[in-house]
């Protein structure tokens, strides 16, 4: 049966890797993109892949857009409407959303809401909205499938797993590209260096996360909701290869780890197409060649970014918000020589102590905090 998809954020780094699977599976059929800015790119993805639909952010951008694709049938809009319609669309049945930030939010409930399978590699929608989320997922009987690497392997070690009670997840961290330095070391590191990722390709806001163990602190998070575990469940290890992309401990002391390369095809790939697992040209792995596999305890002197999101998780309520604002506030400062790399943290734990706090938050509340977190971001210098 042919697979309907819409990708939001189809021009970043898991967007261009959505596009990378779907050409090599014949039964699926692309039938709504959206893009931010770049909309080079995106011409030439409706050019290749005739969608339905197509999104953009600014309007003055959408309309350059369908200016220059007037001889293709593709229908283009904007802005946030234009996502949630996207989304929601009739003419799908599954949704990548790879879109970075809360962008991500109100069109991921609009899919929830027609039913629309979700293939899940925006963190921010469960990061600040989980509470609602996955109880929106039961409610609806909406299938959603992980596509962080990290994510994606945990449900894969659950796989005939699922009646057996976790003791454990044992989430993995390369350590980014200052593993091993002090935090003295870590002084006046300049940007280029900071987004030399040792193993994965990402883009820029994601690479900075990695350095500063944000991303992964945001994945604790995420982790909680996905599989119903408590942050005293998660033990976040550090494992330079990138080979293990993480670890189930069940109660009985068996672990299960998923091994792959590090390329993001593979999760993307099994969220599409799951439960089947299909023929893919990616590097194997090489067990002849590979010569160890380390595991160690993360420094939580230089992870600052990581003990931060643990401070979030017990704060509850919009906590994990304004966690997640703030630093995207703080690495957008960094990436533009505004804030040095320790102060990213140090913004966050200011937002956070600073920022208001609200219980039970509804969606317009996670929106107003996200506002509220840009704000007083903006002050700090």
């Amino acid at each position: 049966m042919m697979k309907k998809i819409v990708i939001l954020g189809s021009t970043g780094s898991i967007g261009t890797q959505t596009l990378e699977v779907v050409r090599n599976h014949p039964d699926m059929n692309i039938i709504g993109l959206s893009c931010g800015s770049n909309i080079d790119l995106l011409e030439k993805q409706i050019r290749e892949f005739k969608p339905l639909y197509a999104v953009v952010d600014n309007l003055t951008a959408a309309n350059d857009l369908a200016l220059r694709i007037k001889d293709c049938n593709t229908k283009v809009t904007s802005g946030m409407n234009g996502l949630c319609e996207l989304a929601a669309c009739k003419e799908s049945d599954t949704l990548v959303t790879a879109v970075v930030g809360m962008l991500g939010l109100r069109p991921t409930i609009a899919a929830i809401r027609e039913h629309k399978t979700i293939c899940l590699a925006n963190k921010e929608t469960l990061v600040t909205a989980g509470h609602l989320i996955m109880p929106m997922v039961k409610e609806n009987n909406v299938s959603l499938f992980p596509v962080d690497s990290e994510h994606s392997a945990i449900f894969q070690c659950l796989q005939g797993n699922q009646q057996n009670e976790i003791e454990r997840i044992l989430l993995t961290a390369s350590g980014g590209p200052f593993l091993g330095k002090t935090k003295n070391q870590l002084i006046g590191v300049s940007v280029e260096e900071t987004l030399k990722h040792p193993n994965w390709s990402m883009g820029r806001k994601i690479s900075v996360d990695s350095a500063t163990m944000v991303n992964k602190g945001l994945e604790v998070i995420e982790a909680m909701w996905l599989f119903g575990v408590t942050q005293d469940q998660i033990q976040v290890v550090i494992h330079p290869q990138s080979i293990v992309h993480s670890m189930v401990e069940f109660t009985d002391g068996a672990v299960i780890a998923q091994l792959g390369t590090p390329d993001m095809k593979l999760p993307i790939q099994y969220a599409l197409t799951y439960p089947v697992r299909r023929q893919m040209s990616n590097q194997k792995l090489d067990f002849y060649q590979m010569k160890k596999l380390e595991f160690r305890e993360p420094n939580m002197e230089t992870s600052k970014g990581l003990q931060l999101a643990f401070k979030a998780i017990q704060m509850g309520g919009n906590a994990p918000t304004i966690y997640n604002a703030a630093n995207e506030v703080a690495v957008e400062k960094f990436l533009n020589r505004e804030l040095d790399f320790l102060s990213i943290s140090d913004q966050i734990e200011l937002a956070l102590l600073n920022c208001k706090k609200r219980k039970e938050p509804s969606v317009d509340e996670i929106l107003d905090t996200q506002l509220e977190v840009i704000e007083y971001m903006n002050r700090l210098r």
